[in-house]
């Protein structure tokens, strides 16, 4: 069976409720969009399948979502068969909405139930609804459900273990639409008939809406909200990361201390572990951002958000749908690109995908607290507060303006000039299920290992033997490093990079930060022929050799060039999945460098003219 209906009517939660963590996550064959499949045991003893779709509002669809969930419900989608039957979830709170796409699915003529989910909510409101007036009137059968209870599905599994034994065809509805029927005045009449709403609207809703989507105190509160998630995902992830990294430090000094000195400890060591600790040390971020976003988005606050940013947005060539997937991008460029696919105009999913790169994510941290560290003084301003922290705040801003600038520039420069309003639904607040924030957590973190970790790692090993040979020929006078592919590369490159400041030592680093810009730090530890047990102690005994070696003006183009250092490889790799266009790619990319070497040029210049050279 498929679980179809509109976004924000519960059919998520109903479908953990229903399969619990037997779940596994997919991509459909040729697109981008996630295929949920889990199964559910009745207590009969059979088995169900059970296909969680796109939220949808219409078979008319205007998202790639969309197109999905109406290509399959219809059994036209390659590659898939027709459901069974169709579990049509709708809102007790909301049928005003949800029942106009229950009668289209109708239409349809295919086995279906009519879930009606947050029977609880609607009691609380006061409204009634007259299930078995309803289920007469569509023709269909109705059940009552209550995703977010534990025992608040048990009559929707009775009714499909009846339906598995006893198959029986939909019986006449009350009233058949026709061909270009009005489904807005047959939603109003099953209303009349069947439901008693003493208000639209919920009072807490109405309350809390006054403060939070007012002008003024809604952006204060959104801006408030912001800054304790950040504080929190570099707050709480700190000993996350700390463990994972003493976790991997561990694990290559045992294979250090096992194996014999040779390439393979080497390979090992320094590109397995190293490698694959690099992408998992962020993972705690990433899952902390989440959970505050799968929060909101629960609780019905995001929406809201992405409305009242609209406007902000819009006259920089976005829409308020593109606030989350930027959210996402401080963590990491991967996630936040993934979550363009909510953004329905295929114009605005395209500009949000090119500027999220372009967000601070964390793995330019290591590189912007070793240079902050090394060349910026640690000193008040104002008299309470820290000129370190001032820059780092200007870093990240420099990244968001940039942003909103470059999105501006394509505005200016698409055929397409029309403008497209936002149109959201603004969901009843509700608190979050904790089973539902669990397995929405499993699931990211599965999906960013699984697609980032091949990556990340097959690039890490290429990276490691690019920097491991050729080795020193005999009597060398340099690090083994000068005679490596990496190093001729280096050296190579200053005949371009010298312009803005950078020596061969820093042109190699630039190589593996390709694959992860925090790999830079521990890059310019092997170049000044340091060892160090992780990034932390790399930076900390770099920051004396590159004060005393490098001039602040050199320092001030590095950190302007990792504001806009086109993306890591695994990035670029993502736009390629969720475009399906190497343009796209080449687009990205050479923008990104354009506009690092540009903006790294008249640092450094302006720099060396007022004597920082």
């Amino acid at each position: 069976m498929a679980l179809v209906g509109n976004p924000n009517c519960g059919k998520t939660a109903l479908f953990n409720l229903l399969t619990g963590s037997r779940q596994k996550v997919a991509n459909y064959a040729g697109v981008t969009v996630e295929r949920k499949e889990g199964r559910l045991r009745a207590p009969s003893g059979r088995t169900y399948a059970v296909l969680d779709l796109p939220g949808a509002y219409s078979l008319q669809a205007a998202s790639l979502d969309e197109a999905v969930t109406r290509d399959l419900v219809r059994g036209f989608y390659p590659g898939e068969r027709a459901p069974d039957v169709l579990l049509c979830v709708v809102d007790a709170t909301n049928l005003r909405l949800h029942l106009r796409f229950a009668l289209e699915l109708r239409e349809l003529g295919r086995p279906m139930v009519v879930a009606i989910n947050m029977m609880d909510a609607a009691k609380r409101r006061g409204i009634e609804i007259d299930l078995a007036a309803l289920e007469r009137e569509l023709g269909v059968p109705v059940v009552p459900t209550v995703a977010v209870k534990r025992d608040g599905a048990h009559a929707l599994v009775a009714m499909l273990d009846r339906i598995a034994v006893e198959p029986r065809e939909p019986h006449e509805p009350r009233v058949r639409l026709g061909e270009g029927a009005d489904l807005h005045a047959e939603t109003r009449r099953l209303l009349a008939l069947t439901v008693t709403m003493p208000t639209r609207t919920a009072k807490v809703d109405d309350v809390l809406d006054r403060w939070l989507l007012h002008p003024v105190l809604g952006l204060l509160t959104l801006a408030v909200v912001m800054f304790l998630i950040f504080q929190a995902v570099y707050a709480w992830a700190t000993p996350l990361m700390d463990g994972i990294e003493a976790v991997t430090a561990w694990v290559g000094e045992s294979v250090n201390a096992t194996l014999p000195e040779g390439p393979l400890r080497s390979l090992l060591v320094d590109g397995i572990i190293a490698g694959l600790g690099g992408v998992i040390v962020f993972l705690p971020q990433i899952l902390i951002l989440f959970a505050f976003i799968l929060a909101l988005e629960e609780s019905g606050y995001l929406p809201r958000a992405a409305f009242l940013l609209d406007r902000m947005m819009a006259s920089a060539g976005l829409s308020g749908r593109s606030f989350i997937p930027l959210l996402s991008s401080f963590a990491c460029a991967i996630p936040g690109i993934m979550a363009t696919r909510s953004i329905q105009d295929p114009r605005d999913r395209l500009a949000t995908i090119l500027v999220a790169p372009l967000m601070t994510c964390s793995a330019r941290l290591p590189v912007y607290a070793l240079l902050i560290g090394a060349f910026i003084p640690q000193r008040e301003v104002w008299g309470m507060l820290n000129l370190q922290g001032l820059v780092l705040f200007g870093l990240y801003m420099a990244g968001i303006l940039s942003a909103l600038m470059v999105s501006w520039v394509m505005k200016k420069w698409r055929r397409d000039k029309s403008e497209h309003a936002l149109l959201l639904e603004l969901p009843s607040y509700r608190i979050p299920h904790p089973r539902d924030l669990l397995i929405g957590l499993w699931e990211r973190a599965w999906i960013f290992l699984r697609r980032v970790g091949g990556i990340i790692l097959s690039l890490t090993i290429l990276l490691w033997f690019l920097l491991s040979f050729p080795g020193a020929p005999e009597g060398a006078t340099m690090p083994a490093i000068d005679y490596s592919f990496a190093g001729r590369i280096g050296h190579a490159m200053t005949a371009v990079f010298a312009p803005i400041g950078f020596n061969w030592q820093i042109c190699i680093a630039l190589i593996p930060g390709m694959a992860a810009r925090e790999v830079a730090v521990a890059s310019l530890a092997t170049v000044y022929a340091l060892s160090a047990a992780d990034d932390e102690a790399a930076a900390q005994a770099l920051s004396p050799i590159i004060t005393d070696t490098w001039s602040l003006a050199t320092a001030l183009s590095l950190l302007v060039w990792f504001i806009y250092a086109p993306q890591c490889l695994s990035t670029l790799a993502t736009i390629r999945r969720e475009t399906n266009s190497w343009k796209q790619v080449a687009i990205s990319a050479g923008y990104l460098f354009a506009l690092a070497y540009l903006a790294s040029l008249l640092t450094y210049q302006v720099a060396v003219a007022l004597g920082a050279g």
